[in-house]
Parts: C-alpha cells; sequence; structure tokens
C-alpha cells in the first residue's frame, strides 16, 4: 500500500476518532440511544473498514520498515479500540471513563503514526 494512503488513512482515522466522541458527548447529554440499522451500523461499518485497512497496510509497512517507538501489537489493539468505539458511541450507558480512556488511547497512537509517517516520507 502506498505511504500517501497510509497517511490520509491516518487522517480519516483521527476524524472517526474525533467524530465517535462528539457522538457520545450529544447521546449522553440526550440520554437516548441512537437508531442502529439507520445511526449505529454504517457509522460501525465505516469504521470498521477503514480501520482494517489501516492496520493491514500499517502491519505490512512496519515489515520493511523501523518505526521508533510502534509496534504492530499497538496497531492492532488502536484498530480494535477505534471499532469499539465506534459503537459504543451511541450508547449513553456506556462507561464514560473506559470509553474516555479508549478515545485518548486510540488519539495518541494515531497522533504517534502521523509523526512517524511525517518523519519517513521527510
Amino acid at each position: 500500500m502506498e505511504k500517501e494512503k497510509l497517511q490520509r488513512l491516518t487522517e480519516e482515522l483521527i476524524t472517526y476518532t474525533a467524530k465517535a466522541n462528539d457522538v457520545y458527548r450529544d447521546v449522553r447529554e440526550e440520554g437516548k440511544e441512537k437508531d442502529f440499522y439507520t445511526e449505529v451500523k454504517p457509522f460501525a461499518d465505516q469504521v470498521r473498514e477503514a480501520c482494517d485497512e489501516w492496520e493491514a497496510g500499517m502491519k505490512g509497512w512496519m515489515k520493511e520498515t523501523e518505526f521508533k517507538h510502534l509496534f504492530p501489537e499497538q496497531i492492532e489493539q488502536t484498530a480494535h479500540n477505534l471499532s469499539d468505539v465506534a459503537v459504543q458511541a451511541f450508547f449513553p450507558k456506556t462507561s464514560y471513563k473506559r470509553f474516555k480512556s479508549h478515545v485518548q488511547s486510540v488519539e495518541f497512537i494515531l497522533h504517534n503514526v502521523k509523526a512517524e509517517i511525517a518523519r519517513i516520507l521527510s
């Protein structure tokens, strides 16, 4: 997979993370769940597809290039956590602490990946 595509996918995942965070905030304020088939599933499917593509591309790249402070396990966990967050965001009963912890973890790794890609491509 081309490196510029991984850069775009990383940005896309950062955007999805922010959107999930916004959805969660709104859902908690309203106190009611969103419709599963019209809102939750389409968003979760979009995020899962992007995560799968990003994870596969990153792990392939990591086999050929040495990344500082990043490991394949972190890529896997980030993709998994973001996929979970994309679903959990729509339910007000989701644990606030757990949700925020996952969001922070995902953001941290994605921003590290973004910085590493910029470093490697420059």
